[in-house]
């Protein structure tokens, strides 16, 4: 009877991980059609604030109809973990949000890659994890590709300031990650919750410091409404997917998302592609394949 059960629960598992990477590929392009009224620290407080919001209402449906998850709860140990996610999840989307301000969201979704090697390195800087020769070879394509796509001006190599902020955000959801990696084994709905609420109201009291406005309430609802699909339901879904797929394979799905969201990007401002963008695009697919299929043999 398992046996054919399996086959149903691994097809589940793709199909969630792929719906994953699908929802966050959303985000760049969307964000930067909301940018246009929702100010950058008020954008990233808003995506945050959304995913904690709807997936606290997840958890309240779950609550309500007696389902009982069966995970581990946060403790007092993971405390420093915690807060370490919080504040790099605070940094990391407003400085997003500034590079989408200013870089194309094609570029901004491939650029999204480089989180990969912020990753790995911090992983063998931090925490003394090995790099096999494939990674490392990613990690050296993905590099080179994330240059190409910063460069603002090829002749006089004048990179993009946009961009140097996108690659800023990736480097601390790079810390992130390892710091989160620490959290998995706990319920991932309440790990999300608290990423979203603590790192939403952090950004918001930073938004308000500094003075930026927002007025438009539509804008602000499709922004909490986006922040709630494409970080909260999307971490969901990857972590149910990462259980009975194995950390290698689902990364593999998920690794389509900077290429579905550079693809959402082209058709929706209609942007021609560069041949920079054509050749950082090629040399990205390579790096993100070797990175996706390290580890499986």
């Amino acid at each position: 009877m398992e046996a054919e059960i399996e086959p149903k629960v691994q097809h589940r598992a793709i199909l969630f991980a792929i719906l994953a990477a699908a929802l966050y590929a959303i985000s760049s392009p969307v964000s930067k059609l909301l940018l246009k009224e929702v100010p950058p620290t008020f954008m990233a407080s808003f995506l945050y604030l959304g995913a904690g919001i709807g997936m606290a209402l997840v958890g309240l449906v779950r609550t309500v109809n007696g389902i009982e998850s069966g995970e581990k709860r946060l403790t007092t140990k993971e405390i420093p973990y915690t807060v370490g996610m919080i504040v790099l999840d605070i940094a990391a989307p407003i400085f997003l949000m500034i590079g989408l301000t200013t870089a194309t969201p094609e570029n901004v979704s491939l650029l999204n890659n480089f989180e990969i090697v912020a990753t790995s390195l911090i992983a063998l800087l931090i925490f003394k994890e090995q790099i096999t020769k494939r990674l490392w070879s990613a990690i050296i394509l993905i590099t080179l590709a994330s240059m190409i796509l910063s460069m603002e001006n090829m002749n006089s190599f004048s990179f993009s300031i946009g961009s140097i902020f996108v690659l800023l955000a990736c480097t601390c959801w790079g810390l992130e990650n390892n710091f989160t990696r620490k959290l998995s084994i706990k319920d991932p709905l309440q790990v999300v919750v608290i990423k979203g609420f603590g790192s939403g109201t952090g950004s918001l009291l930073i938004a308000l410091a500094i003075h930026e406005r927002v007025s438009n309430w539509l804008y602000i609802f499709a922004a909490l409404l986006l922040g709630f699909l494409a970080y909260g339901m999307s971490i969901f879904f990857y972590i149910y997917a990462q259980r009975y797929l194995g950390a290698a394979k689902t990364s593999a799905y998920y690794a389509v998302s900077p290429f579905i969201g550079a693809g959402l990007s082209l058709l929706i401002f209609r942007d021609v592609p560069t041949l920079t963008f054509l050749v950082a695009l090629a040399i990205m697919l390579v790096g993100t394949y070797l990175a996706s299929i390290d580890g499986k043999e």
